[in-house]
């Protein structure tokens, strides 16, 4: 693997400074949700020092990161990348049960199956009682 100097050489001034803009609002999306690096890394199955990275600007997220990145920290890709605001959001942690539904939506689909199908037999054990 290429080092992060030879990463960050190559980079525009402008890449740059967008770069290291990205990683503050991972970071701050991140504190938001009230998760610590290790936690938000192990949820997207990243090491905690590439998430570091990103969060310093010194690595450029890959693409195919920012879908899974913006579900786990319950934002949008727009607002994740800065092309939306993000007046619409409630400030504050999440809920755990939101957490907890976001990172079943980052689970395999046979994985998110199996609990949906669990939280159907609650919900129909409890109407029924």
């Amino acid at each position: 693997m290429a080092s992060i100097q030879q990463w960050t050489l190559g980079m525009a001034p402008e890449d740059k400074t967008y770069y290291e803009q990205l990683g503050q609002r991972i970071a701050r999306y991140r504190k938001a949700q009230g998760f610590t690096q290790v936690q938000l890394a192990s949820m997207l199955g990243i090491a905690q020092q590439t998430l570091a990275h990103y969060e310093g600007g010194h690595l450029r997220v890959a693409v195919a990161m920012l879908t899974p990145l913006a579900n786990a920290l319950s934002v949008s890709v727009e607002e994740l990348i800065n092309k939306a605001p993000a007046a619409k959001k409630k400030r504050g942690p999440a809920s755990i049960l939101q957490r907890q539904i976001e990172q079943i939506g980052l689970m395999p689909r046979t994985k998110q199956k199996f609990i949906s199908e669990m939280l159907d037999a609650l919900i129909k054990q409890q109407q029924s009682a």
